[in-house]
């Protein structure tokens, strides 16, 4: 039987760089009309625990979930892959981030603009490394893993061992338009899923930073690992959350003023 091992960490600064990333992202916003706050919201503790506390370095990162690349482009800024200028003119004429990632853009290992090409994508990866040390993390949203092509790639990572894969699903039960849990009840059990098609899989509170961590080392082996990360879209700023407006919007001044107050 396998031992859990607790892993202590710095939970003050943990929170306080997922703050200031929402934040960072806010000051983004302020210049464009149209940003997906919300999914980036969604998953900042679980795209932090990836690279800051997860990835070797030689370890490769995908934003499946493209929509939520905000939060993937400050923490490239942080780490000094991306410029502040590089950020500075998000969506513009003159600027190189998009919408979604681009290949070509630094730190951007692969195009992900489609939703549900990117654990495909991911698989490829797995099996080119799968004599290395490398994991391949790959970051999904609970909406794209109703496209057939992610089945697909479920079903072949399992199939073929792919035991260097570790996919997050952010599970925040909110599409552009309504609840996953309204429009497709037979998505459930989503766990049970994973298992059934012979991955290791287990359910964890999606910002709760040590639980996302824990879950990710004290796998099994064996089997490509996937963990179903509850989270609430929006999180962090009270009118924001589980409110599909914010998948697209961009606060105006007076929203933004209570948002930035809200995140200290």
């Amino acid at each position: 039987m396998l031992t859990r091992v607790e892993v202590a960490f710095d939970a003050t600064a943990a929170a306080e760089r997922c703050r200031r990333y929402r934040r960072r992202i806010l000051d983004i916003s302020q210049q464009v009309t149209a940003l997906h706050i919300g999914s980036a919201f969604s998953c900042t503790e679980i795209v932090d625990c990836i690279y800051n506390g997860l990835m070797k370095p030689d370890d490769i990162f995908l934003m499946s979930k493209g929509h939520g690349c905000m939060i993937q482009y400050v923490i490239l800024e942080d780490k000094r892959i991306l410029t502040r200028a590089d950020l500075d003119a998000y969506c513009t004429k003159d600027g190189r981030l998009g919408v979604h990632p681009d290949i070509g853009t630094p730190g951007i290992v692969a195009a992900t603009g489609s939703l549900g090409h990117g654990l495909g994508m991911a698989v490829g990866m797995a099996i080119a490394e799968r004599n290395t040390d490398k994991t391949i993390y790959v970051v999904l949203s609970d909406g794209e893993i109703m496209e057939g092509s992610t089945f697909e790639a479920i079903l072949m990572a399992s199939s073929l061992g792919l035991r260097n894969i570790v996919a997050v699903v952010d599970y925040n039960n909110l599409q552009s338009l309504g609840r996953t849990s309204d429009t497709h009840p037979t998505f459930y059990p989503l766990l049970d899923k994973f298992w059934a098609f012979g991955w290791e899989a287990l359910e964890v509170p999606g910002h709760d930073w040590s639980a996302i961590y824990n879950a990710a080392i004290n796998r099994h082996g064996g089997k490509p690992l996937a963990i179903v990360a509850r989270t609430t879209k929006g999180k962090g700023v009270s009118f924001m959350e589980d409110v599909p407006l914010w998948h697209y919007r961009s606060p105006n001044k007076d929203e933004y003023q209570k948002a930035m107050s809200e995140l200290g």
